[in-house]
């Protein structure tokens, strides 16, 4: 006769042994709930019908954006600007070049008034000229010419003020576009090589600033003649604006980059510095020519601080089209918690400008803090 024994039941699959009542395996309550809870999340986005309105509303959006190249790459510049801190560095370009400005007038009217002394026919011709249309000068240009005495020292006082303001401009502009290039800090020029450098951009780009700065007087002169040239005087300014920001992301710029690279913000500053000429002088213009000596110097001077940060903030920008353009950072995410292979290149290029030293090297680990995350929901769970 055969004996059979009694086995002990095998556990159960969540690893606790079942109880026993007459000789029958029961399962517990803990492991019924257990069996038909879901398994924990192991990272990444929660389902779709458990997000938030909002967060669901703002994923939709991401993945249209990321879809579509023609808004991916917008998408892009204004992130990449973002993390950047752009907005600070056009900032500082802005306050730099506006100290330098007034410098230069001391200087334009100290100059003009050996020109004009003596001079009537030279006297009525800058008055019916642009340099009239100048704020604060212009009108005291055109109502009393006479009244101008050129002074060695304050042509001295003024070049020199415009000069170590206008090294701050382009010093700026260079930390800017290193930033922008996510240049580390070991390739940066040091104090002496970067003075040096901000001199001899300075003579260049005031030279070139001043042609671009007569043909746009044209431009705007020739809206009131013939369409054709005024067309033909506005795409020569977009020409020579486009060729100064060309030269400027070349020089000031700590990375050996091709032209082709900088082409495509070179034409985006081009263009928007030309409108930005043609439209925000005219405006400040009519504003200042109706108001009061009082009012007028307020209306100066904040038109000239609009003016001047509205061009830091698209030269920087345009800077970033390049960037963006030239390694391909885009598509981007607007969430966090789905990178895209831009967003990660784009962090590791960011950290990588901290390098101070040639033997220090920065890394950047983003799949451990996605395990770490991934541990930390399972444990919520």
């Amino acid at each position: 006769m055969t004996r059979q024994l009694d086995r002990p039941a095998a556990p159960t699959p969540g690893g606790s042994r079942p109880v026993e009542r007459n000789g029958h395996a029961v399962r517990s309550t803990s492991d019924e709930h257990a069996e038909a809870s879901p398994p924990a999340p192991r990272g990444g986005p929660p389902p779709a019908g458990r997000e938030p309105v909002p967060k669901r509303l703002v994923r939709n959006i991401d993945r249209l954006q990321q879809r579509q190249r023609w808004l991916a790459f917008p998408v892009g510049v204004v992130k990449k600007f973002g993390e950047d801190d752009a907005g600070s560095l056009a900032a500082l370009v802005a306050y730099y070049g506006f100290f330098s400005i007034f410098p230069l007038l001391l200087a334009v009217t100290s100059v003009l008034g050996f020109v004009l002394r003596g001079n009537e026919e030279l006297q009525r011709r800058i008055v019916d000229s642009t340099v009239a249309e100048l704020p604060v000068v212009g009108r005291q240009i055109s109502e009393n010419v006479g009244s101008l005495r050129g002074s060695a020292v304050a042509i001295v006082i003024g070049i020199a003020a415009a000069i170590w303001a206008g090294l701050g401009v382009v010093q700026a502009m260079q930390k800017a576009m290193n930033s922008v290039w996510d240049v580390p800090m070991r390739e940066r020029p040091n104090a002496i090589e970067a003075r040096l450098r901000a001199l001899a951009t300075l003579l260049l780009f005031g030279i070139a600033m001043l042609a671009t700065t007569l043909v746009a007087s044209v431009s705007t002169a020739a809206q009131t003649f013939e369409p054709f040239d005024a067309i033909v005087a506005a795409v020569l300014s977009v020409v020579l604006n486009s060729l100064i920001y060309l030269m400027a992301f070349k020089i000031l710029t700590d990375r050996p980059l091709g032209w082709r690279q900088l082409l495509p913000g070179a034409v985006v500053g081009g263009v928007a510095f030309t409108i930005l000429q043609l439209v925000g002088g005219a405006i400040v213009g009519r504003n200042v020519r109706g108001a009061s000596d009082t009012y007028g110097t307020f209306a100066v001077v904040i038109g000239l601080l609009t003016w001047l940060y509205l061009l830091a903030q698209m030269s920087v920008a345009a800077a970033e089209v390049n960037v963006v353009a030239a390694r391909r950072l885009w598509p981007r995410s607007l969430i966090t918690d789905d990178l895209t292979d831009a967003d990660r290149r784009a962090l590791h290029q960011h950290a990588e400008v901290e390098e101070r030293l040639e033997e220090e090297h920065v890394a950047v680990d983003l799949d451990a803090e996605e395990q770490r995350r991934d541990l930390d929901s399972a444990r919520q769970g």
